[in-house]
């Protein structure tokens, strides 16, 4: 099947970023309602094929649109993120909406709150259009769930767009909307960037609050997906702050979002991954970020090789993810499980096989990889890796056909190490495979440091675009 760039038969409301959208309501060039209308349009247009949404809520998205174009109207809009269109994973609760976390086995009944990280876009004036597919509960790293179907890649609808923020990432690359809320606890967030050729920032841990805290526990962050840095950096900065609810947001005192975009890379030094921590990396892949790298350093970057600072990885994020479905599968009656996703399943009674020392040791030897990590990202300004170790594979499998991998996390290996440690980090595109799928370039900072990474993953767009 031919490759195509996602953004072909999108209009222009469709393709503009949400600067210029502030800039065409202020002005009144340009109302929140007709955006909202073409990017709904947009949603429903692509839907058939690459299935990315649960729930196109035109009538409450048309709602908030007339009262955002009265506000700027009246020069009172509520930011400067008013009036943008938004999407929604079907994993975070929205008030009035059904949130199924894709299953089969949650109530299809409209919630009576927010989450704080869509009440925070709300209170801006976002305009929430759809809500987007995932896996089911989000435990694997491509999008399909007997609820809602297999989720396919705009570049070559043969192919997964990754996930668990699958569908998210399709309605960024195909221009249905400029701010999605994507969630992110081994990867879910950046895999699906990489394979869309979008922008996907996995914050510091904490910087975004979640209420209901998620089962998979601190690996687990919430963040946004955007077409570019620019869009991404303007909606974490809408979704941070703190909240009573998330107690495991410790204080909440983090470094402020407030760094210009792009920033000087000249002379910073950059510590260069190459080695996922499971798995193997595709010489394809490893070609084409090997020569973006090539273009960082030709820019004045001090790049050097690093490898992580802890041997298998894997195994220690294996006792926390697999112990988190099994607290997740233990939620659901027993009558409701013979409809779950087998894999889920699998990983869940794996998880609940863990005994309590096993988990409490791996508490420890999480503790030492990320202290390490710490000290890794004080010597340097920014790691940089790929996205991911290969491009996408054909829709509806968890791992590459033919592959010897067992689980999606064993070729996640370039993901999960950093939700381990709770770094920020942020994957944009850098080029292309043969086949014309996109590849992702990944770029890591110090906790609290998401300005930076975000400046920096600015500075790339523009490096990667010579």
């Amino acid at each position: 099947m031919p490759f195509h760039n996602p953004l072909e038969g999108a209009g222009e409301l469709c393709r503009m970023d949400a600067a210029a959208l502030a800039k065409a309501y202020r002005t009144r060039s340009l109302s929140p309602v007709e955006v909202a209308k073409a990017a709904m349009d947009r949603a429903e247009e692509i839907n058939t094929d690459l299935n990315a949404f649960t729930h196109i809520d035109r009538d409450g998205a048309l709602a908030a649109a007339a009262a955002s174009e009265r506000r700027w109207k009246d020069g009172a809009s509520l930011s400067e993120v008013d009036g943008v269109p938004t999407t929604l994973k079907d994993i975070v609760w929205v008030e009035g909406w059904s949130v199924r976390y894709g299953s089969t086995t949650t109530p299809a009944q409209p919630y009576a709150e927010d989450a704080p990280s869509v009440a925070r876009l709300r209170k801006a004036g976002a305009v929430f259009i759809a809500q987007t597919t995932t896996p089911e509960f989000g435990w694997k790293a491509i999008t399909d769930s007997a609820l809602f179907g297999v989720t396919r890649n705009p570049w070559n609808k043969a192919k997964t767009p990754g996930g668990s923020s699958g569908g998210a990432a399709v309605a960024a690359a195909v221009g249905a909307g400029v701010f999605h809320l994507g969630t992110d606890g081994g990867g879910s967030i950046r895999i699906p960037a990489s394979f869309t050729g979008i922008v996907g920032h996995k914050p510091t841990f904490g910087r975004v609050p979640a209420h209901p805290l998620s089962a998979f526990g601190t690996v687990a962050h919430i963040g946004p997906m955007a077409r570019s840095a620019a869009d991404a950096a303007a909606m974490l900065k809408t979704m941070s702050g703190r909240d009573l609810r998330d107690w495991s947001q410790g204080a909440g005192k983090l470094a402020p979002l407030d760094h210009e975009a792009p920033i000087n890379l000249s002379g910073k030094r950059i510590g260069y991954w190459s080695k996922p921590a499971s798995g193997a990396l595709d010489p394809e892949v490893a070609g084409v970020v090997d020569a973006a790298v090539a273009r960082l350093s030709a820019t004045g970057a001090i790049v050097e090789p690093v490898d992580l600072p802890a041997d298998n990885l894997l195994d220690l994020f294996h006792h926390h993810w697999f112990t988190g479905a099994a607290a997740r599968l233990s939620s659901i009656p027993n009558a409701d499980r013979s409809a779950i996703d087998p894999g889920f399943l699998e990983v869940a009674r794996a998880g609940a096989a863990y005994s309590s020392t096993d988990l409490v040791l791996a508490q420890l030897r999480r503790g030492e990889y990320g202290a390490a990590m710490d000290l890794l990202l004080a010597e340097y300004d920014f790691l940089v890796s790929p996205g991911t170790a290969l491009p996408a594979f054909d829709a509806g499998l968890e791992v590459p056909a033919e592959s010897a991998f067992g689980r999606w996390t064993e070729w996640a290996g370039f993901a999960f190490p950093i939700n381990l440690s709770q770094q920020p980090a942020c994957v944009v595109p850098c080029g292309l495979t043969a086949a014309g799928l996109p590849i992702g370039f990944q770029i890591i900072g110090a906790r609290g440091d998401d300005a930076r990474v975000l400046s920096a993953a600015a500075s790339l767009e523009v490096i990667f675009s010579r």
